[in-house]
């Protein structure tokens, strides 16, 4: 005779590691509600359940309508390890809409996220560096950045941190450096942004060299550059395997050069027979660029003119063949360099 039999198995799409989600607009105030629940499995599932739900800008809306940024908020500072982590994840995830950004300007969450910068937990770090970067993509965001002193933290970081958080941090810094650069010069930027110009990782290298443009837009920082001999790397690194790192020594050397003292010390290093054979040799848009760029303000000066003169045909060629842009540096560099007192 055949009986019935009931499997212990769980029913198919079910994930144990989320909670169940209510049904329209129920869903929301639940979640927001099992986060500030005693036991530590129903918080872990609830942030496990939003990582998936605020992906949804409008999700984002409605969740900071029944206050579950103040629920997030709290949670930085759990106990547990995944908390933290997860709740980072969460507000990573509402960063990346423009609506979640402001709602962590608005909630005053900055500080408390870059608490968890010297959290234990890998993950809760790694997070923390991503939803602060992800912020600093807005002009509001990078001056919140900076209003909250975070820049003298993030410098130190480059110090001690692994390669994944490095780049980062890097990115942090270049948008937060548009907005002002002095917090990273008076934390010694500069000098860290060069010793990393030794790295390993081309992305490192190179992402390292774009903020020392960055941070040499002021005078100060031309001259901070001068001082802790960046030049002769930046020079070096024009012979880069990887052409994004090229391209944004170029940059940096453009951006030093712009002073008679860059121009001098650039000219001394070796900078215009460098450029010289990367613009002969080197066929990528964004490298030649920002070479011709470099050159047209090493030409300023009287012994870099001199020199330069042997390629004038070469800028005169891009002049006739090149694109819009590239076409108007080019110009400009062959003015400069054929021109007599």
């Amino acid at each position: 005779m055949a009986t019935t039999r009931i499997t212990t198995a769980l029913p198919p799409n079910i994930d144990i590691t989320k909670a169940d989600l209510a049904y329209g607009e129920h869903m929301l105030p639940k979640l927001n509600r099992q986060l500030q629940d005693e036991a530590l499995i129903t918080r872990q599932r609830a942030l496990n359940a939003l990582c998936d739900v605020l992906h949804n800008p409008e999700h984002v809306s409605a969740a900071l309508k029944v206050g579950m940024a103040n629920s997030l908020k709290r949670l930085l500072c759990d106990a547990d390890g995944t908390v933290r982590w997860k709740a980072t994840e969460v507000l990573f995830i509402c960063s990346n809409h423009a609506i979640g950004r402001d709602s962590i300007l608005q909630f005053e969450l900055i500080e408390p996220i870059s608490a968890l910068f010297d959290d234990t937990h890998d993950d809760a770090r790694l997070m923390s560096h991503r939803a602060v970067e992800s912020v600093s993509h807005t002009v509001n965001g990078a001056q919140g950045i900076v209003n909250a002193n975070l820049i003298g933290k993030l410098v130190e970081k480059l110090k001690t941190e692994t390669d994944e958080i490095k780049e980062i941090v890097l990115d942090t810094l270049h948008y937060c450096m548009k907005v002002d650069s002095e917090q990273a010069l008076g934390a010694g930027a500069i000098d860290v942004f060069t010793t990393m110009l030794h790295h390993g990782t081309w992305e490192i290298r190179g992402k390292a060299a774009r903020d020392i443009m960055d941070i040499t837009f002021p005078l100060e920082g031309k001259q901070a550059a001068v001082k802790v001999k960046c030049i002769p790397v930046l020079v070096t690194l024009l012979a880069d395997r990887n052409f994004q790192v090229r391209a944004q020594a170029a940059g940096a050397l453009m951006s030093i050069a712009i002073t008679t003292e860059g121009k001098k010390e650039s000219i001394k290093e070796g900078a215009v027979e460098a450029l010289m054979k990367l613009l002969a040799e080197d066929e990528m848009s964004d490298v030649r660029l920002n070479v011709i760029k470099a050159i047209t303000m090493l030409a300023e000066d009287p012994e870099g003119r001199q020199k330069l003169t042997e390629i004038v045909p070469i800028l005169e060629e891009i002049t006739n063949t090149g694109g819009p842009m590239m076409k108007k540096v080019a110009s400009t560099a062959v003015k400069v360099i054929t021109w007599k007192p």
